[in-house]
């Protein structure tokens, strides 16, 4: 009985990893990795493993960072199933096609570019095809929170809430061999105590061995409760400059929390009456999905539905914007307003329109609300760059730069340990999902609370 940790191992992305039992492979998510172009096309492109050799797959929720190589490994000859929540598979749906989508404009666009200095220079292939991503949608097979699953001889899988986005789940593996019963824990992404519109965290049952992330591992948050005042300030503040509120988001998760959280302003009267853009179709279409599971909200969601009469996702000073036309006129309309567009770490996506022309006017603010990775246009603003490259194109710094971490989906250290303390039996703890030094700092703070924790390398196997 093996682990093998295959990817998000000392970084952030691309989450992938193994169980070996009984002669069979589970794969624990195939997300995609990201970072700059040219590494993150040949690491995407190259499974680390054969794919003919997975028999089947889970996948704890939809962000890219998880699902996102799942048409790869079906592309490559995987011919099992991928076990998820009914709302993940929705989500992921929207979010591999988009994806298959971007894949096919970026390499239009290079070898547009290639071919004009070179016309024999050979095609860029994409790393899949829409295609190829319906094939994979079409192998989800779904289940529901606490239903305990048979993967395969000898290995069940149960999910658990994780509260992180709809439909997350902490999966449990119950794996038999040799007469022995060995329970494993991964939290994929653990959600936050109180955050908007999903319930808490569950508890997990006893489990021998924990795969925890660790992107928050070194530091914490601000409260949770503290980001609806935060963000009025922000926004009151630009709107008293006669600026606008440019917001990077992902369109799936953190775009439906800020949309919620400024509907409770603006029932409150707390903010106002100023138009609020969600300008991307991806969040469109996963905006669309939340509305479709009601099931995953927590009690405050259903009570604020009720006060106002409909869903927190719609209301009337909002507007959802799919067309390009549309998203083109907002860069010229007259006025504030809040503008929300993904991608959520300013690499791609329409937010690169809107950062383009709102950066060099000094009224704008740009509210962060995200993690930004290692070398993305968003880590640049929020360390400071007085100057940004866009479109190839250097754009100086003007706008203001605020960054609300309370808005983050992933439990911090101090919430990921307390959550971790309360699951019983737990002999090993095995830290991913996290920049280095995030891992290594929340292992010694897991040490420190008595518990054995390992930081994998990349590609390191560990016999259970």
């Amino acid at each position: 009985m093996r682990v093998q940790f295959l990817g998000a191992v000392r970084s952030v992305t691309g989450s992938m990893h193994v169980i070996e039992a009984n002669g069979k492979r589970v794969l624990l998510e195939c997300g995609l990795y990201q970072g700059k172009r040219k590494e993150a096309m040949k690491r995407n492109r190259e499974l680390p493993f054969d794919a003919t050799g997975i028999d089947v797959c889970t996948l704890t929720h939809a962000h890219i960072d998880h699902s996102g190589n799942l048409p790869n490994l079906v592309k490559s000859g995987f011919r099992g199933r991928i076990h998820a929540t009914a709302a993940t598979a929705d989500l992921a749906k929207a979010l591999l096609l988009d994806s298959a989508n971007i894949q096919a404009q970026d390499v239009a666009y290079l070898n547009r570019k290639a071919r004009k200095s070179d016309p024999t220079a050979p095609l860029v292939e994409p790393i899949y095809t829409e295609e190829d991503a319906r094939e994979a949608c079409r192998r989800f097979q779904l289940l529901d929170y606490h239903q305990p699953t048979e993967l395969c001889p000898g290995i069940r899988v149960t999910h658990y809430d994780a509260g992180h986005i709809l439909g997350s789940a902490v999966s449990v593996y119950e794996v038999e061999e040799g007469g022995r019963t060995v329970r494993i824990g991964f939290t994929g992404d653990l959600g936050r105590p109180y955050h908007p519109i999903l319930r808490d965290p569950e508890p997990l049952p006893p489990i021998d061995y924990l795969i925890t992330e660790s992107t928050y591992g070194d530091r914490t948050h601000e409260a949770v409760g503290a980001m609806k005042s935060k963000l009025r300030d922000v926004v009151r503040e630009t709107f008293e400059r006669g600026g606008r509120v440019i917001i990077p988001a992902f369109a799936v998760g953190r775009t439906q929390n800020v949309v919620y959280t400024l509907a409770q302003l603006f029932h409150e009267g707390e903010l106002p009456r100023v138009p609020v853009f969600v300008d991307s179709p991806l969040a469109v279409d996963a905006t669309k999905v939340y509305r479709d599971h009601p099931e995953c909200y927590d009690v405050e969601t259903r009570q604020l539905m009720e006060s106002m009469g409909h869903s927190p996702l719609g209301f009337d000073l909002l507007t959802y914007t799919r067309s390009t036309e549309e998203s083109k006129a907002l860069n010229f309309r007259k006025g504030p307003c809040v503008i929300i567009a993904a991608s959520g770490m300013c690499e791609a996506g329409r937010i690169l329109h809107h950062l383009k022309h709102g950066l060099i006017r000094e009224e704008n603010t740009v509210l962060i609300v995200g993690y930004q990775a290692e070398g993305t246009l968003g880590r640049k603003l929020i360390e400071g760059e007085p100057r940004v490259r866009i479109f190839r194109r250097e754009y100086r710094v003007k706008a203001r730069i605020v960054k609300l971490n309370g808005f983050s989906a992933h439990a911090d250290r101090d919430e990921l340990s307390t959550w971790i303390k309360h699951v019983d039996g737990v002999r090993q703890v095995f830290v991913v999902h996290g920049e280095e030094a995030a891992s290594l700092a929340f292992a010694a703070t897991l040490e420190g609370l008595g518990l054995s924790a390992h930081v994998p390398t990349p590609l390191e196997s560990v016999e259970l």
